[in-house]
């Protein structure tokens, strides 16, 4: 080959690699590029002294376009192994460094858990790279940020076998995570076995039959469901397997709430006689826990066996959701309250925690907790696990308590994450990749020192709607891959299109692995916009949005479609549909948005208390968007309200005539969403003085099914308030009685 010709293929070479960016999830801390490229040899051969169970996963994990030879020394060695120097105080255990030259591969870390972290960035790398046959050189200096890194899954409420669990629990290791959080009881199902007391299995982990479809349904399948339990060396087999892969299992044994799968085996645990079964609806239950002495030595023996089988630091404890309906009406528990002199039933929650947590401490190891176990004081030493929004894990920082952030609003994957009309049946929110990608667990409310007791993040996967391991993969993949580099600690929501083309890029990666990922980012996204005193819809898709075709009419688009340039102004009452195409074909879901416009479509739009992060996408604005919230779907059309009322402004801008306004609120109690308790329409035209002009109450919108229209006679004004009245605290007979109920209201229009 002439000289120039080899000169030119090395330029050509160096500048590939100098201009490729590398596809890692999580991207690492720091990243250098250097001269040359490492050949990947059809005979890979690895160094002696190489810890063994993690390059025994290794060497399963790489295709069979490599043949590996183990501790053989008669060939160059293509990957060797160096442990650094003692950690230290300061040090990071999963710490590694990964340097790829043109001779070789060298990992060095201070722990076997960093050589495992290495081992996965170097398969990325191999999978990355296989077609062009040779890796970059590089250095990766590499740790994260956060130590505790975790996915929850609930088989409660549907269940998943021994092998399915494993798979779940190497999807964590493949990007990085670190803790597997398995919910093992609940009202409608416990899942783990417990020798001193068989019945829980025998009874408790089965139910005459489940929920299906939409909770506004209320429709069951008729079919029993299991025994489906986990036996305690299943139990050790899935412990074992995820330290294999350097994941803790936490266990989860809820308390004193979601309790109805116990006491349908142990109806004495409770505070009256039952009988009880295990739950067949989703949702909370009144009948909890009783804190008697029957009850304390029960759990105290079941802790003995889960503290046997799981090495956890941290023993998960429940403490959500727990209903005080039972304990305001049992004497033992009013004399409870009495006699340790606390305030009221949230303190008997708080002194049930502490009880359990002083029984936990006694064994060598600590409680975590539901943001609830925060009522009536927190136990000395407990960790919270905040769920409920970030002001948990604000207020166990600031009094000195562990933390680990998993709000709704960002880590709950049972949550849509498309447009709720191309996804299965979810349990609401709307929770896309790029707004899982965008948190920062460490709230701005905290200074550097409280910050420190954010241990990190974690996702959750509660099952109610998800019936398979199928569903599973779909509901998790890509978002785990959004959740692994928040907890590494490299996201940068600025850089979100980077992220999203490395999350495409994996896509071959699960697609080899016959993993059943969401495509929900190839489809059609829509934000309402407001543009010109009225509204826009402006279209977007991970890939090039020249390739969008739209109509209007709703009619379904083709080739010969309108091609989306621009956002699109919807001036009138409409359907629009949209697809993306490529190379002549369909490859998205057709995306359907209706318009009902109204004289408040696109106004400005204030609210006095703002909706709950969970349901709160779009803001304000979702309530003059032209959008009317489906009722069987609480996505992205929703505004929701736990025990505060809506109170809305609306600006027309200048006087506007109207004669009628209508809204809608919810009902759907076994989710704690009860219809407003009243509404009151006031009008004004300087923004200070307000004229109430129409009230109604809650037997009018309980008539009216929560579909408010009313008649409010001719007015000409240029601002127009909304009072709608919150339901308050749920009362007892109730699911989640004593708690604040849900509002949800979807579109304010006026005619």
């Amino acid at each position: 080959m002439p000289r120039f010709l080899v000169l030119s293929f090395i330029l050509f070479s160096s500048l590939f690699f100098s201009q490729k960016q590398l596809q890692l999830i999580p991207y690492p801390q720091h990243v250098k590029m250097n001269e040359g490229e490492f050949i990947i040899p059809k005979t890979f051969v690895l160094g002696r002294g190489l810890p063994k169970e993690e390059t025994s996963y290794f060497e399963g994990r790489l295709y069979s376009w490599v043949n590996f030879e183990y501790g053989k020394n008669n060939k160059t060695v293509q990957l060797n192994y160096s442990v650094l120097p003692e950690l230290g105080n300061t040090g990071n255990k999963e710490y590694y460094s990964l340097e790829i030259s043109p001779k070789n591969i060298h990992i060095k870390s201070y722990t076997k858990q960093g050589y495992f972290r290495a081992l996965q960035t170097l398969i990325q790398l191999f999978e990355d790279y296989k077609n062009v046959g040779k890796i970059p050189a590089l250095t990766i200096e590499d740790q994260p940020k956060f130590s505790w890194r975790g996915m929850h899954l609930d088989v409660c409420r549907h269940f998943f076998t021994v092998n399915e669990v494993k798979q779940y629990i190497d999807f964590l290791a493949m990007y990085k995570l670190n803790t597997f959080h398995w919910h093992l009881t609940d009202d409608q199902g416990w899942r783990i076995e417990i020798k001193k007391y068989p019945k829980l299995t025998q009874i408790g982990s089965k139910r005459k039959e489940s929920m299906i479809g939409a909770y506004v349904d209320n429709t069951f399948d008729g079919t029993p469901y299991g025994p489906f339990f986990y036996t305690q060396e299943q139990i050790k087999d899935v412990v074992k397997y995820a330290q294999e892969r350097h994941i803790t299992v936490v266990p989860e044994i809820e308390m004193p709430g979601h309790a109805l799968a116990a006491l349908s085996a142990y109806p004495e645990l409770a505070c009256t006689s039952g009988p009880f079964e295990t739950a067949t609806k989703w949702g909370v239950f009144d009948d909890v826990f009783c804190p008697k002495e029957e009850t304390f030595a029960f759990l105290e023996n079941v802790l003995d066996e889960v503290i046997q089988l799981f090495p956890s630091q941290y023993i998960h404890i429940g403490g959500d959701e727990c209903p005080k309906t039972r304990w305001k009406e049992c004497a033992h528990c009013q004399e409870l309250i009495k006699k340790y002199n606390l305030k009221d039933e949230h303190g008997l929650q708080s002194y049930f925690i502490q009880r359990i947590e002083k029984y936990i401490n006694s064994k060598g190891r600590k409680i975590i907790g539901w943001d609830e176990i925060l009522e009536g004081g927190l136990a000395p030493n407990a960790a919270v696990m905040s769920w409920t929004g970030v002001n948990g894990g604000i207020e166990a920082a600031k009094s000195k308590h562990f933390a680990v952030m998993t709000p709704g609003a960002y880590c709950y994957f049972d949550h849509y994450q498309g447009d709720p009309q191309t996804e299965p049946n979810a349990f609401g929110g709307y929770t896309p990749l790029d707004k899982v990608y965008s948190y920062n667990p460490i709230p701005s409310e905290l200074n550097a020192e409280e910050a420190k007791y954010i241990l990190g993040v974690q996702a959750n996967l509660w099952t109610e709607y998800i019936l398979d391991f199928n569903h599973v993969q779909y509901m998790i993949f890509p978002r785990l891959m959004a959740l692994s580099e928040v907890g590494w600690g490299t996201s940068d929501s600025k850089d979100y299109k980077n992220f999203e083309k490395r999350v495409i890029h994996q896509f071959s990666v699960l697609d080899a692995m016959k993993i059943n990922y969401a495509k929900s980012i190839y489809n059609i996204s829509g934000k309402v916009i407001q543009r010109n005193g009225g509204v826009a819809y402006e279209l977007s898709t991970s890939q090039d949005p020249k390739g969008i075709r739209y109509t209007l009419d709703g009619s379904e688009p083709d080739l010969n479609s309108l091609t989306y340039q621009n956002p699109i102004p919807v001036l009138k009452s409409l359907t629009l549909k949209s697809a993306y195409f490529e190379v002549g074909q369909m490859k998205s879901a057709v995306s359907s948005q209706q318009f009902t416009i109204s004289k408040t479509t696109g106004k400005t739009i204030t609210l006095e208390e703002q909706p709950s992060e969970n349901y709160s996408f779009g803001g304000a604005f979702t309530l003059v968007d032209g959008i009317i919230g489906n009722t069987r779907q609480l996505g992205k059309t929703w505004l929701g309200f736990q025990g505060k009322d809506v109170m809305a402004t609306i600006d027309f801008g200048t006087k506007t005539s109207f004669s009628e306004i209508y809204f809608n609120t919810l009902e759907n109690i076994g989710s704690w969403i009860h219809l407003a308790k009243s509404a009151q329409i006031l009008v004004s035209d300087d923004n200070k003085n307000f004229k109430m002009i129409k009230e109604t109450d809650k037997d009018e919108i309980r008539n009216a099914k929560g579909n408010i229209k009313l008649n409010l006679g001719n007015q000409n004004v240029r601002y127009i308030k909304v009072k709608i009245e919150n339901a308050g605290i749920i009362p007892a007979g109730n699911p989640g009685a004593d708690s604040k109920a849900w509002l949800f209201v979807d579109e304010i229009g006026v005619n």
